[in-house]
Formats: structure tokens, sequence, C-alpha cells
């Protein structure tokens, strides 16, 4: 009986572990693939987008300011 408890946990989880990564992994299937044969996704560009995006902090930053705290920055 013990044995038949075991089985049916084990396979309980693995069905659980594989339904989860199928889960993960579906959407990506095709760009993973594309990916593994070699082809570069050029649309993905990580650090391009984090300079952006500090760029933009940036400036909102600096519009922020009130402007004698501009103008002392400026000049230091």
């Amino acid at each position: 009986m013990m044995t038949i408890v075991s089985i049916v946990v084990f396979a309980g989880a693995l069905v659980t572990a594989v339904a989860v990564i199928a889960l993960a992994i579906g959407p990506h299937w095709s760009r993973i693939m594309r990916v593994a044969g070699g082809r570069i996704d050029r649309g993905f560009a990580p650090l391009e987008q984090l300079v952006r995006a500090e760029r933009r902090i940036a400036v909102r930053r600096r519009a922020s300011l009130p402007a004698p705290v501009r103008r002392l920055r400026e000049v230091a």
C-alpha cells in the first residue's frame, strides 16, 4: 500500500513539474528555437533599453529640480 501511495505522490509531482515547465517555456518556444539555431533576435537589446531608460530618468530628475539649484549645478 505504501508503494502505491509513493508512486502516486511522485507521479503527481512529476506531472506538476512538467506542466509548470511547459507553461513557462511554451510561449517562448519559437524564440528559443531561433536562438538555438543561431539566428539572433535583433529586437532584444537590453543594454540599449537600459541606456534609454537612464536618460529618461536623468531628464525627468533634472526637470523636477527648482531653477536656482539647476543653475548652481550648471556652474559647478
